[in-house]
């Protein structure tokens, strides 16, 4: 491990009663890290999101499965890693919701990964067929903090 980084790793069941062990897990860590609590909120429920579609998607809700979190920080950078081990997506497939329509419909769901990419700075998906899925979703501080003194 280089110097300066840290990494801490949690691994729940693919069942949606664990998603607040995660949001407990991510929330500490953001903290620690010295997010602001909007983004310790934005980072919590990006995770949250991803989880949940790791256990409806991948998983197509299959309790027995696991799903590993990482948390990795060094500097500047807060980087959270999920591996799943389900079926995988092209995140090119998905399109952005239409939001005015979703509203107009009270269509529930369908927003996960439009909310991982507006409340994270980076969203990063890699596929090792066989193996496993992964998504990285980083936030940095540095640009949290120049926000929060505007």
């Amino acid at each position: 491990m280089a110097s300066g980084i840290k990494i801490i790793t949690k691994t729940i069941p693919s069942r949606t009663d664990h998603l607040s062990e995660v949001r407990a897990f991510v929330s500490e860590a953001a903290s620690a890290f010295g997010f602001s609590d909007e983004d310790i909120a934005n980072i919590s429920l990006a995770v949250d999101e991803a989880c949940t579609n790791i256990i409806k998607h991948a998983y197509q809700n299959a309790p027995d499965k696991e799903i590993e979190i990482s948390v990795i920080r060094n500097k500047k950078n807060f980087e959270i890693r999920i591996v799943d081990f389900g079926r995988q997506f092209n995140p090119q497939e998905i399109k952005a919701p239409d939001l005015r329509r979703n509203l107009a419909q009270h269509r529930r769901g369908g927003l996960g990964v439009y909310l991982m990419k507006r409340l994270m700075d980076k969203v990063e998906y890699s596929f090792m067929p066989g193996k496993h899925n992964e998504v990285r979703l980083i936030k940095y501080l540095q640009k949290s903090v120049s926000i929060a003194r505007r």
